[in-house]
């Protein structure tokens, strides 16, 4: 913003002096979190759980789980206290959703119309189910409209904070890349065209143009502890940049709504999934979880306040299962920028 400074040397010193220190001030403080968490609690009552947003307000969550009487995973919603759960298909198997900004309808990935299809593995890219389509409908999982309708890979999809379009990875014959489509499934355009990177886990910026994303080499399927990279990129295609420069497995990139940093996955030595915290501007790294679990899938909230991740430190060990947790973040300052 420019200000209207006048000749008075008092007010211009002034001026500079507190808008050094409203800079400062206005950047994560780390130095209370360094070798510690903040307070983390576990949502009750999901069970097998994983990879959960918040929606518009804040105070629901969608992702997936399964309970015992599901034969697989499914589309579930819920308050961030564990009640009103609610399940939103019961055909086929369900994978990643994500609500609308105006925070009345959502969309979600399932195999419900190619049930004759190889059901395939969500976690192997070498076998991502060829029958997965995109679908909207309201919070209640009624009115439903395909989006999509191939024999493709169509999942790992978002929303532009804006509204106006879908994100998503589509692979085809075996290759992975960022396409994206209006809201209402028309105009469908591909954003990445490499031969030798996978792309996908994609989410816009707060400029409803920019997204970031994570990508692995295609000769690095199946390997584990993968190597992966973060990248941003328009969604003409342009701009293409190389966020991380390390050689580690680098994951589960999700924006924070102050439109510079954004949470992800490293692996540490071993094979410790950890959840940090990346400025896009400056690439300063700072720690968010201290926990020899898997802690995987981070989400910042709407309001930048909280933190959503999927863990199993809770379970005996050796047992992966999957629970939904939140952690208080709110004394870093990654809310919305006026």
């Amino acid at each position: 913003m420019k200000r209207n400074f006048i000749e008075h040397y008092f007010f211009l010193t002034l001026t500079i002096s507190f808008l050094f220190w409203a800079e400062i001030l206005s950047q994560p403080d780390t130095s209370k979190i360094e070798g510690k968490e903040f307070k983390v609690w576990k949502v009750p009552n999901i069970s097998n759980g994983a990879e959960f947003y918040f929606s518009p307000d804040g105070q629901s969550m969608i992702g997936n789980a399964k309970f015992d009487d599901d034969s697989s995973h499914q589309v579930y919603t819920l308050k961030l206290d564990g009640t009103e759960i609610k399940r939103i298909n019961s055909i086929g198997e369900d994978a990643c959703s994500y609500y609308f900004p105006c925070g009345k309808k959502i969309i979600w990935t399932s195999t419900r119309d190619n049930l004759d299809l190889p059901k395939g593995d969500w976690s192997n890219a070498k076998d991502y189910p060829t029958g997965a389509e995109l679908y909207i409908s309201d919070l209640n999982g009624e009115n439903i409209v395909r989006l999509t309708h191939n024999k493709y890979y169509d999942a790992e999809v978002s929303v532009s904070p804006d509204g106006k379009k879908i994100l998503f990875t589509r692979q085809i014959d075996g290759k992975c890349d960022l396409w994206v489509m209006d809201a209402d499934g028309t105009n469908e355009r591909q954003v990445t065209f490499t031969e030798e990177w996978q792309e996908g886990g994609s989410f816009y910026l707060n400029d409803n143009e920019t997204i970031i994303y994570r990508a692995w080499l295609r000769k690095d399927d199946g390997k584990r502890g993968t190597p992966m990279t973060i990248f941003t990129i328009k969604d003409d295609g342009t701009s293409l940049k190389q966020i991380t420069h390390d050689d580690g497995t680098n994951w589960a990139p999700h924006p924070a709504p102050d439109g510079d940093h954004f949470v992800f996955i490293r692996v540490l030595p071993p094979f410790n999934f950890e959840i940090f915290l990346m400025s896009i501007s400056t690439g300063e790294q700072v720690r968010l979880t201290y926990n020899n679990a898997f802690d995987g899938f981070p989400v910042i909230s709407p309001d930048g306040k909280l933190l959503a991740f999927s863990s199993n430190r809770d379970e005996p060990k050796g047992v992966r299962k999957l629970s939904p947790y939140l952690m208080d973040i709110s004394s870093l300052n990654l809310g919305p920028k006026e």
